[in-house]
């Protein structure tokens, strides 16, 4: 009796394990699915401004700091560029640019920035000199 008893335990502790084997393997798939739909890679690329920045391509995969300081993710060694000048940020699936302080200000279109602005797919950003194309691959 009892060996039917731990026969019947063992094919009920299989069937669980591969019940939750197949739960896991389902969600990681629509984790994948779910990125590759909805996963929107932004990017900036230089367009104009020094020639060592010209076609400069940076893809956005967390906060990004533009300034004449050595720390800064992108570098623009320009007299009108602050050394913490403005900041790339990701909201969720937004691209957000927010002016840190600089002393020049941040341009997004053409008009200065004066709080965090939402960035659409096309848009250009200007810090001292140099004008960045945001784009949404």
């Amino acid at each position: 009796m009892i060996d039917l008893v731990l026969f019947i335990g063992r094919i009920l502790l299989v069937a669980a394990l591969y019940l939750f084997l197949f739960a896991v393997m389902r969600t990681g798939v629509g984790l994948v699915r779910g990125q590759r739909k909805d996963a929107a890679i932004w990017c900036l690329d230089v367009d104009k401004g020094p020639k060592g920045l010209r076609g400069l391509h940076v893809d956005m995969l967390g906060p990004v700091v533009v300034g004449r300081s050595p720390n800064a993710d992108v570098v623009i060694n320009e007299p009108f560029v602050s050394a913490r000048h403005a900041c790339f940020t990701l909201q969720g699936p937004a691209l957000m640019v927010e002016d840190m302080g600089s002393t020049n200000g941040t341009l997004v279109n053409g008009r200065v920035i004066e709080e965090p602005v939402t960035l659409r797919d096309g848009d250009d950003v200007q810090v001292g000199d140099v004008v960045m194309r945001v784009s949404r691959r």
